[in-house]
């Protein structure tokens, strides 16, 4: 094994792992228990079953496994592992992204102390320590504002501040989910902090981009649709229904984050908002977006993200154009439900044999829970589709979930259902939507 083409990943997926092989490299597995797979294990050169977020336990492993047989790169897609991957190219001298990088994005109120120093422009925030902070930061900055945690994902905890009748409500909440897991599905984090920041009024959006020795490349803007009451996101669409006046300006605001925060190479999903005073940075993510928005890029544009972020510190992918043109649309659309239990399951498999179809992806099953829209693990599952551009993609998603999806739910209060397309009418009023 030849250390040159060794690649250690800190979490991954099946496919993360595939894609990896398919490059030809040769992999070491540090994974998770909860998320270990059979497929991952035989693919994997090395596996280590450990809890990765935990560097006490990660270092004297990767120690072992770079003293024999060496690895060339160290790499995380997956929020989880950003950090710890940062410590391993770090204590190897490896490139990449290193742990001070890692931190300042993923964690966010160190994204805000870090900006408020660089960049006149950036959102006020403040870190919510105690019921007062509210009424302080309120008459600071006005309402609303948003209330979330500091290191959470799924849009699980965030809230938004519209008066002050409603600051008891948001502080009993943040009450409530400290201490608590961030996911109902992997469990690997604990919300703890949290903070206050401004709420920006106006469409939300997401850029895919890759960094290459500080070459920033926007390779998608992703249209996102959230629910205004709790920021559960709705559906994605891709390239976003943006004038080229609007796009440029998300290009570069995004562009000169990535400077400030220190990113030199590799994959980011960086959420901003348009707002009065132009394109406003909400988050980032040294990582791959979710919800198959890699897919909605690769049915688009042709670009495999997550083989480009695989191959690049290789040197397996090429450098990508500073522009790039989209030959389809692409849309991802969420299926929700009453709360109640799945009884049935059918259509999932005729769906995935449609040749417009991307994916098709379940996170329930007969017996298990549906719960009312509140935040992103509250979704049943999501179809992604390509079409001719992407007001078509976003019409397609919908009539796909209406046709052939059957899923029935047992509702709570008695009565039987069907799972529905998420943000009908949030869709509807933004792109025309007739779904």
């Amino acid at each position: 094994m030849n250390p040159d083409t060794t690649l250690m990943l800190v979490g991954a997926n099946d496919e993360t792992v595939q894609k990896a092989r398919q490059l030809g490299l040769h992999v070491l597995l540090l994974q998770h228990p909860s998320k270990l797979s059979a497929e991952q294990e035989r693919l994997s050169d090395h596996t280590r079953v450990l809890d990765y977020t935990d560097w006490s336990e990660v270092r004297p492993v990767a120690e072992e496994l770079k003293a024999s047989p060496g690895f060339g790169a160290a790499l995380s897609l997956t929020e989880a592992g950003l950090e710890n991957a940062g410590r391993v190219n770090d204590l190897f001298g490896l490139g990449g992204t290193g742990f001070e990088v890692a931190n300042r994005i993923r964690d966010k109120w160190a994204m805000r102390l870090h900006l408020a120093g660089l960049d006149p422009a950036a959102l006020a925030a403040a870190p919510l320590v105690k019921r007062e902070d509210l009424d302080v930061f309120a008459g600071r900055h006005g309402y609303p504002f948003v209330v979330k945690p500091t290191d959470g994902t799924a849009s699980l905890g965030v809230f938004r501040v519209e008066a002050p009748e409603d600051a008891d409500r948001v502080w009993a909440e943040v009450e409530r989910l400290r201490g608590t897991r961030t996911d109902r599905i992997s469990t690997l984090f604990v919300l703890q902090d949290f903070l206050m920041e401004e709420y920006v009024d106006g469409p939300e959006f997401s850029v895919e981009s890759f960094s290459f020795a500080g070459r920033h490349v926007v390779v998608a803007i992703t249209e996102k649709f959230v629910d205004p009451r709790h920021f559960a996101e709705l559906g994605h669409a891709v390239p976003a229904r943006l004038d080229p006046a609007a796009a440029q300006q998300v290009r570069e605001c995004v562009s000169g984050f990535l400077d400030l925060m220190g990113i030199r190479d590799g994959v980011c999903h960086t959420e901003v908002r348009i707002g009065a005073r132009g394109p406003a940075i909400i988050e980032s993510h040294n990582r791959i977006a979710g919800d198959a928005i890699t897919d909605l890029v690769q049915g688009a544009y042709g670009i495999d993200l997550v083989t480009h972020a695989l191959g690049w510190p290789f040197g397996l992918v090429p450098e990508l154009p500073d522009t790039l043109e989209a030959h389809a649309g692409a849309s991802t659309r969420f299926l929700v439900g009453e709360a109640g239990r799945v009884e049935s399951v059918s259509g999932v498999e005729e769906a995935r044999r449609q040749p417009d179809v991307l994916a098709v992806r379940l996170n329930a099953g007969p017996g298990d829970a549906v719960r009312d829209l509140k935040d992103n693990w509250d979704r049943i599952g999501l179809v992604a589709v390509t079409g001719p551009d992407t007001t078509s993609a976003i019409r397609r998603g919908a009539e796909l979930i209406r046709d052939t999806l059957d899923i029935r739910i047992a509702r709570d209060g008695g009565g039987s259902t069907r799972a529905r397309v998420a943000g009908r009418e949030a869709l509807t009023q933004d792109s025309g939507d007739a779904a």
